[in-house]
């Protein structure tokens, strides 16, 4: 939030700031990938302390003077800050699979997991509210320089209460995994990983840097409204992911393989599993009613009727389906992978995010300068029919 608004308070184009953040998610692409190999051999704890410590690199590289700023040396700095994001995404996510309680009962234990991954994932987003929040309060307040040094104290303090407290050899594999084991993934992961590259993709296509731009440039609004409006999206959009849980009614979360007796990622080629299918059916109808929701706003805001109400209302809407949606995806990877795979599983599965946000960002910057917002929208409809798509090739193969 302090990249895009303090670069575009200095006359850049949306096309120029998307521009920064095509290393930040070209770098996370490939870090899913090594950094759930990694975690797998070294230990979680291990990928996370280096995360965080890249992350403290890149917040000092935004500390030079003002001129050197150039879209050269963010892009740098975006570069490093993407590695670390990632690097600490991936390994608390698939940490959750190890620390999470267990239960007698292995239908139990499904609905105790997807209520931790629920937990982590909305708690996750809820923090990047307020970090949006942050943003443009501390942009307002204490200028872009100083709002770095703030960041880089906090996250010094976290950095080294990781180094003191996380366990160690958290999530190393008991068997050495072999480097062509990267992309040696289920159909059901494989697939599982494509919907959420084009669900992302489907988000980030308006939302990254076209409704900051929009809000600022076409309806007025003030560094302050726009950060505000995002942060209380976001946290609201973590908040719908605690409770995504009961707005499924949990019966999608059933183990399957209870009754066989084999671990569920192994039931994949059992055309009879009812339980499965009923789990991806469930993602397969929350996405497509995402897909409607793009549509219904772009014809509002061509209309060009209350603006404000459409967007606002529109939003919110999206936020709740689009937070059920990602809630599901994050619970069925981890469900999916097994123990001593899980750090690349889970790495695998979010290149697949990182490649759709990628995507979703370089798209968000072109087709708004080139198209405008409403085309934004209408392409962030046809990717969530995409990843519908994909999804029901899940149901017919499950």
């Amino acid at each position: 939030m302090l990249v895009v608004l303090h670069f575009h308070s200095l006359g850049y184009n949306a096309l120029q700031i998307a521009l920064m953040f095509i290393f930040y998610e070209l770098f996370g692409v490939v870090t899913n990938l090594l950094g759930g190999y990694f975690g797998a051999r070294l230990g979680l704890n291990r990928t996370m302390n280096i995360g965080l410590g890249l992350q403290l690199i890149a917040l000092s590289m935004l500390l030079v003077n003002p001129q050197l700023l150039t879209v050269a040396w963010v892009m740098a700095a975006q570069a490093i800050s993407g590695i670390a994001k990632d690097l600490n995404k991936m390994s608390a996510k698939s940490a959750i699979k190890l620390l999470a309680p267990t239960k007698k009962k292995e239908s139990e234990q499904s609905s105790s997991l997807y209520r931790w991954v629920a937990l982590l994932t909305g708690s996750k987003n809820t923090l990047k509210g307020v970090g949006f929040f942050l943003g443009g309060a501390l942009l307002s307040s204490v200028g872009f320089t100083n709002s770095i040094l703030i960041m880089l104290i906090g996250l010094g303090g976290v950095w080294l209460l990781s180094l003191l407290l996380l366990k160690a050899d958290l999530g190393r594999s008991r068997n050495k995994p072999n480097i062509y084991q990267l992309l040696s993934k289920s159909s059901a992961i494989n697939r599982l990983s494509g919907s959420r590259l084009c669900l992302f993709a489907a988000r980030d296509v308006w939302f990254v840097v076209a409704l900051p731009v929009y809000l600022a440039q076409q309806l007025s609004w003030t560094y302050w409204q726009v950060s505000s409006f995002l942060a209380a999206w976001v946290i609201g959009y973590g908040l719908v992911q605690i409770m995504a849980p009961l707005l499924t009614r949990k019966a999608h979360v059933q183990n399957p393989s209870t009754e066989r007796g084999l671990p569920l990622h192994s039931t994949l080629n059992l055309p009879r599993d009812s339980a499965l299918k009923s789990a991806h059916k469930t993602a397969f109808k929350w996405q497509g009613a995402l897909a409607v929701i793009p549509i219904i706003m772009a014809y509002g805001l061509s209309t060009e009727w209350h603006l404000n109400a459409v967007l606002i209302i529109g939003l919110g809407i999206f936020g709740i389906v689009f937070a059920v949606n990602s809630s599901l995806h994050s619970y069925l990877i981890i469900a999916l992978s097994t123990t001593d795979s899980v750090a690349m599983d889970v790495g695998f599965y979010y290149m697949a995010n990182a490649a759709g946000r990628l995507l979703g960002t370089l798209l968000s910057g072109w087709i708004f300068l080139q198209f405008g917002f409403i085309a934004c929208l209408l392409l962030s409809s046809a990717l969530v029919l995409s990843a519908t798509y994909i999804t029901h090739g899940m149901t017919r193969t499950a």
